[in-house]
């Protein structure tokens, strides 16, 4: 007797255009949208530029534009290097539980597949699926334990993301997407090194994950065969990259739990491990005066003590990572501001992040984590006073999330000094009013000035 797996199940769910799509649309438009916004902005980074230079020297000519750079090359490295602006500067969404970012992975393979008079339906119904599909990978194979083992979920589970993506606009079958799966089971990369020894390869997740799963796709759909159980088999994803994985979770609850309900959108431009005490440190910092303080002991999950405690925060990837610095910035200067990160040696900044103690493990926290992210903060003056805060499901996470309007002042913030206003306007439009066609949003994004030192 054949059994079926649950990467067979999950696929067959996958392609079988749920009802529940349409219910999605409007949060996959809000993930579009602050992904467009992140993308705009992350292009003008100097590894975004270098992924996008790699992308049109090795991807020949094609109709797929690589946003903000002025030309277009086949899907594969479109999605590589608009999946690079995307994750270039931690502004990116979140799938808490997976510690992933879905949007940097799906939104840049929907738009290198989406044909110009397609429906604006299927562009938001095959970004709800690849959140789906990636979330799911991210859960199952045990999210918190994985990372802590040195996996970055972003580059991990997002090829599954991108097949899934994929397969919807390519109008894969259920075997098909199954094969995807199975093929970018062998695709599926990415370590944490970044946090220790330094360097750009956090900017490369995302893009080699869309760029991975997107090749997957493609070779399944013509033909080429993958493993039938490439996530849930005895040597696929979950149990190999996985130290306790709980392959159930692929297929628990389909069509009742929809990953992209529980997306945050990032207030901060840094790791939203730490977001909680970014927030706890802004509630505070009209209590005091910042020169009065002497100590700051924060703290926080395992993961967050283990992976987010830098000190040497000399890059603004290490500083986008740190909790001290992140600390300090929420006092004095802006986190949701990503000029704060150019701050990295400012007096004042790097004096306060000094008196910020390493940062200590709650298990509460643990219980919670990565559902419910968490932490607090002791504050003690100069004169002995001390003030604790506490916040426990950050801004913008799905226990308090974001308003549309908030998403929106999101993207004009990022995309002021990029675009002129009314193209700003033509986005934002386009964006509310995909329903029709794809035309307009397309037509917009090719308008996107290329970045002022590309190439």
């Amino acid at each position: 007797m054949t059994t079926t797996s649950a990467t067979q199940t999950l696929a067959t769910f996958l392609t079988s255009n749920p009802s529940e799509l349409e219910q999605r649309r409007q949060q996959a438009r809000r993930c579009l949208l602050d992904t467009l916004g992140a993308i705009i902005f992350g292009a003008r980074q100097p590894w975004s530029q270098l992924a996008a230079r790699h992308a049109q020297s090795t991807g020949g000519t094609g109709t797929s534009p690589a946003i903000g750079f002025g030309f277009a090359t086949t899907p594969a490295m479109a999605a590589f290097a608009n999946g690079a602006s995307a994750h270039a500067f931690e502004l990116d969404d979140v799938h808490e539980e997976a510690i992933s970012h879905p949007g940097a992975v799906c939104v840049p393979v929907a738009l290198a597949l989406t044909q110009p008079h397609a429906a604006g339906a299927d562009l938001l119904d095959a970004i709800t699926l690849g959140y789906e599909a990636m979330g799911r990978a991210g859960i199952a194979v045990g999210p918190a334990s994985h990372m802590l083992s040195g996996f970055h979920p972003t580059s991990q589970s997002g090829v599954f993301g991108a097949a899934a993506t994929a397969a919807h606009l390519l109008g894969l079958t259920s075997t098909q997407l199954t094969a995807a799966f199975g093929i970018a089971a062998t695709f599926a990369s990415g370590v944490m090194e970044f946090v220790n020894s330094g360097g750009d390869t956090k900017r490369l997740h995302a893009a080699r994950a869309a760029e991975g799963g997107l090749t997957a796709a493609l070779l399944a759909a013509d033909g080429f065969n993958g493993p039938t159980a490439g996530l849930d088999g005895r040597y696929g994803f979950c149990q190999v990259m996985g130290t306790n994985p709980q392959a159930e979770l692929l297929t628990d609850r389909l069509g009742e739990r929809w990953m992209i309900d529980e997306i945050t959108i990032k207030p901060y431009a840094a790791c939203s491990d730490i977001h909680p005490l970014i927030q706890a440190a802004q509630q505070l910092r009209d209590q005091f005066d910042p020169d009065r303080i002497e100590t700051i002991t924060a703290y926080a999950s395992t993961k967050a003590a283990e992976q987010n405690d830098l000190r040497d925060t000399t890059t603004i990837m290490a500083a986008q990572y740190s909790a001290s610095f992140n600390i300090a910035a929420a006092f004095l200067a802006d986190p949701a501001d990503p000029d704060t990160y150019q701050q990295l040696s400012a007096a004042p900044l790097t004096q306060l992040q000094a008196k910020v103690a390493p940062l200590r493990v709650d298990p509460a926290y643990d219980e919670t984590y990565a559902w419910k992210m968490a932490g607090h903060l002791e504050i003690t003056l100069d004169d002995g006073t001390t003030y604790i805060e506490e916040v426990i499901g950050q801004r913008g996470s799905m226990h308090d999330p974001f308003t549309t309007n908030e998403v929106e002042s999101k993207f004009r913030h990022l995309t002021q000094t990029c675009l002129e206003p009314s193209l700003v306007d033509d986005i934002i439009s386009a964006v509310n009013n995909l329903e029709s066609t794809t035309n307009p949003l397309l037509n917009t994004l090719r308008a996107i000035p290329i970045v002022p030192t590309w190439p």
